[in-house]
């Protein structure tokens, strides 16, 4: 062997690796998967689908996408006779990421098919409950919910003294399933679970964790494509808590 080729050799290697040692984002690969079950909205699921992607296109592919569910690939219907989206594989709880859970589209009461705590039951009664149990059991797993979604986790137990939020109207019965219900628009309670308020928050939890995961210039640009600026300041259990002039 020449030593011509032997110096091709060994700079095509060393630049490589060179190549390699300089992506910036090596360590931060992250799969996301967006759960879909019957009824869900669409909204809290597409809303975050868009911004992980967006995402992904601006950092060479550092985050991935997918739309799941419990049973497999399979069509979901959506809430309020909405169309349906194909989910492309099972839900995975054992492989490392964030899994996204939405909420429900429907009636926000009553004893209907169509409304959401019914919808919420339903949901609760196929594998996407024992699933979530091992995502939440994972430590290389970030659960994030959007609006109602964070109904589902509550009602498999999962919640418990932990806090969070849900829409507005669903916070009553978040307290009541263990929760510690917090006002907020979006809720970190610990760095592997994040919950969102209302059908819109699921922008801002999004690109709170695109923002945390990747930083700020990916998050940034996500911004400037969507024209949306993440709203709200993201609540922890940390630094002084306010006084609370309700109390005697």
């Amino acid at each position: 062997m020449s030593f011509v080729l032997v110096l091709c050799l060994v700079t095509s290697t060393a630049s490589a690796n060179s190549k390699e040692n300089n992506d910036p984002f090596k360590d931060k690969r992250m799969h996301v998967q967006i759960v879909l079950f019957d009824g869900f909205d669409l909204l809290d699921a597409l809303a975050p689908y868009e911004v992980f992607a967006a995402a992904g296109m601006y950092s060479k592919g550092a985050v991935t996408v997918e739309l799941v569910s419990a049973e497999g690939k399979r069509s979901v219907p959506s809430g309020l006779n909405g169309p349906a989206l194909e989910a492309q594989a099972a839900l995975d709880p054992k492989r490392p990421g964030i899994i996204l859970v939405p909420g429900a589209s429907g009636k926000p009461a009553g004893n209907s098919e169509d409304a959401i705590p019914n919808i919420l039951k339903k949901a609760m009664k196929t594998g996407l409950s024992e699933k979530l149990k091992q995502a939440f059991n994972n430590e290389e797993v970030i659960v994030a919910t959007v609006c109602g979604g964070t109904l589902l986790p509550a009602m498999g137990g999962l919640l418990k003294d932990r806090h969070a939020v849900t829409n507005q109207i669903g916070m009553e019965a978040l307290g009541s399933l263990g929760a510690i219900p917090i006002e907020a628009r979006v809720v970190e309670d610990g760095p592997r679970f994040v919950s969102g308020g209302g059908v819109t928050s699921g922008l801002d939890v999004a690109l709170y964790l695109i923002d945390r995961e990747l930083g700020p210039q990916i998050a940034n640009a996500v911004e400037k494509l969507f024209e949306y600026e993440k709203r709200g300041t993201v609540w922890r259990a940390e630094g002084i808590a306010p006084i609370n002039f309700n109390e005697n």
